[in-house]
């Protein structure tokens, strides 16, 4: 999965890395050139006083290494852009596949494991990537080149080279055989920090409502310590391998000295040989210990990898229709045909063969207990989930078969938590509606009750709204993210319970005027609060995911026991009449 994720999606580098391949080469030649060179002028130069040979070989040597430095500063540029290109891609291809996912499909992974996946993961590939480009090329040349150039200067000691890259390799391949399952349960321990950071970061109202910032400091530093224990493992095992392979690196210095020394007396090799010998060693061991590197970061970019490739070929549990320009045959009718609906692993259906229409000009309130369905069915009509049995039709035509874009301009939905986006009052209003014109943004926040508290912002429209909108109240949010769906002007208006930050006041005069703007669409109203819903065209009254009772409010308060409690349970009939 590694190497396959890095091959594809560096298909558009391919210049970039071929540019890399042959710097490497030219550096990795310059490198194995010096030390021969360095050799012919002991044993040639000193050893017979030949001055010019000396200067002539020495002026060799520093186009060498002048050639060796600029290609090696030009390949890590090269290789670095490379990898970071690569990083950005991998970066943006996880983040389309998953808007591409249903919630549904958000729900299996985990919003943490998918945050973490885009960016730590994605890094640990890049990271790998980048060394790759630097070591791949060289410690392979720099090996078989260094054995080929050692033999040529001393085929006596050749022995030492067979018998120490051995076993640096075999130090090098216990470890990381040890090191794999741990990076992978270090990516998952990643996962779980992230989790609870998020969830505390998200709940931080209700944690400090409850007094329980000891709680979760203790819970994250439980899992900050379940990490911190597996780093010290892997750390551990770092700190073996480095060891082992400098007391290998230093043995084989020593063993050639000493053989070496002993071949000198014997004028079996020269000086200037043996030195190159020498040098060519602790190049091969230096080209194993830069594998050693690649080594380390192999197992975690590999599972990472996996990690990223499960996000990329998951095929998303939802298919979208193709976007093409059609005529609605009924715009702004919503209809529900015997529609079911169950979550995945749950034992009984939220929704149970419901069936009703919603019409344009008409509103239709839904009410029920907690736990009915009611947010459920608001969620399956711009098909945030699919029906497990029965359709939904929007317009007239079948909503699995409607693109997105289609389904965005016909409904405009405010959810039942009420989210804002970072950025200026002005661009969370143009969120389902680019092209609004100021003025147009102006009357939608009139209608939603907000010009008031818009106008005393300092900046007004373009006033600063932080993420979540957590910089302004519960009440200011709901009417915002009101004028949001208005500003689209839809023909269908989903309303999840927007109503309950509002204060009776706000609430009767925002349903006042949201009667003009809304006159010719279908309108759809989940609430809690009964005198939200009394001018309602028709209420359905939702039991266990079941339609049990519908009318108008007079007429269920005459006919509906379930309607009648819920009244009772808010006020007196005489008074909600």
């Amino acid at each position: 999965m590694l190497l396959k994720l890095i091959l594809e999606h560096s298909k558009p580098y391919k210049g970039w890395i071929i540019a890399v391949v042959i710097l490497q080469m030219l550096t990795t030649i310059a490198t194995l050139l010096l030390p021969s060179l360095n050799a012919r002028i002991i044993d040639v130069g000193v050893v017979q006083t030949d001055i010019d040979y000396i200067w002539r070989t020495g002026g060799i040597m520093l186009v060498v290494a002048l050639v060796q430095v600029v290609t090696a500063i030009a390949a890590v540029y090269f290789g670095a852009k490379t990898a970071m290109s690569l990083g950005r891609d991998l970066r943006q291809a996880v983040f389309e596949q998953v808007s591409t996912f249903s919630a549904q499909d958000v729900n299996k992974f985990g919003a943490a494991t998918l945050i973490t996946r885009g960016t730590n993961d994605v890094q640990q590939v890049q990271m790998l990537t980048l060394m790759a480009l630097n070591f791949m090329i060289s410690a392979p040349i720099m090996s078989i080149g260094g054995v080929i150039m050692a033999i040529r200067e001393d085929p006596g000691l050749s022995w030492l080279v067979w018998v120490s890259v051995p076993m640096v390799l075999l130090a090098v391949g216990i470890i990381v055989i040890k090191l794999m399952p741990l990076f992978r349960e270090m990516q998952v321990r990643i996962d779980g920090i992230n989790g609870v950071l998020r969830e505390q970061i998200t709940g931080i109202r209700v944690v400090r409502a409850f007094v329980r910032e000891a709680h979760e400091s203790e819970r994250y530093a439980q899992a900050n310590q379940n990490l911190t224990n597996l780093g010290i493992k892997v750390g551990n095992l770092f700190v073996l391998m480095f060891p082992a392979i400098m007391m290998i690196l230093h043995l084989a210095t020593a063993a050639v000295l000493w053989f070496g020394g002993q071949r000198v007396d014997t004028n079996q090799v020269e000086v200037g040989a043996l030195t190159a010998f020498l040098q060519y060693l602790l190049q091969i061991l230096m080209a194993v210990m830069m594998g050693t590197f690649m080594a380390m970061m192999v197992p975690r970019a590999m599972v990472s990898a996996d990690r990223i490739g499960e996000v990329l070929s998951t095929e998303p549990s939802m298919t979208e229709a193709e976007d093409r320009d059609m005529q609605l045959p009924t715009p702004g009718t919503v209809e529900f045909r015997n529609v079911s609906f169950g979550y995945p692993g749950a034992e009984e259906p939220v929704l149970n063969n419901v069936s009703f229409t919603a019409e344009p000009g008409q509103v239709t309130a839904i009410i029920g207990s907690t736990g009915s369905g009611k947010t459920t069915l608001l969620n399956l009509i711009p098909r945030l989930y699919d029906v497990t049995r029965g359709q939904i039709l929007i317009g007239g035509v079948p909503v699995d078969e409607l693109g997105r874009e289609t389904i965005s301009k016909n409904i405009s939905a405010v959810p039942q938590r009420p989210y804002l986006f970072s950025g200026t009052v002005a661009s969370n209003l143009r969120f389902g509606a680019q092209k609004a014109t100021d003025e147009e943004l102006w009357a939608a926040l009139r209608i939603a009750q907000a010009e008031d508290f818009v106008t005393e912002r300092e900046g007004q429209l373009e006033s600063r709204i932080s993420q979540g909108g957590t910089n302004v109240s519960g009440g200011q949010r709901q009417r915002l993210c009101i004028a949001r769906a208005l500003a689209a002007k839809p023909r269908t208006y989903l309303f999840d319970d927007s109503f309950s930050a509002l204060d009776v006041a706000t609430d009767a005069k925002l349903r006042a005027a949201l009667a003009e703007p809304t006159k010719d669409a279908a309108v759809i109203i989940v609430a809690q609060r009964v005198s939200t819903i009394t001018r309602a065209d028709q209420i359905l009254v939702l039991d266990h995911g079941q339609i049990v009772d519908r009318g108008t409010h007079e007429e269920l308060l005459q006919s509906s026991t379930t309607y009648q409690e819920i009244v009772a349970s808010q006020l007196s009939a005489e008074e909600v009449a």
